[in-house]
């Protein structure tokens, strides 16, 4: 079963207007749970609470200019696409960076 929140993603990505960028996409080991829960934490965000305190960390998919384009896989402009694979390479993960147009 698809996890609403995915669709929600998908779509919401789908009304922006065509743009030129990358089609980012990567394999993490599931067996390294550490670079996986980093890779999640960079890419959904984080929220924390604390002392009564709430603290939400915004993901990377949640800025303007990334598209979820499905698992392990995101389009971004190609401003964003150094800081999605400074942080891919951080993690220790294996990725890929295409050329493309969407919309």
């Amino acid at each position: 079963m698809v996890r609403k929140t995915t669709m929600r993603r998908v779509r919401k990505g789908k009304q922006r207007r065509p743009e030129t960028g990358w089609i980012v996409t990567w394999d993490v080991d599931s067996t390294d749970r550490a670079a996986c829960n980093r890779l999640y934490r960079f890419m959904y965000g984080d929220t924390t609470q604390y002392d009564g305190r709430t603290y939400r960390y915004p993901g990377f998919l949640e800025k303007d200019g990334v598209r979820y384009l499905g698992q392990s896989v995101v389009f971004v402009i190609p401003q964003l696409r150094p800081e999605i694979e400074e942080a891919l390479f951080r993690f220790g993960v294996d990725h890929e960076a295409t050329p493309a147009r969407l919309g």
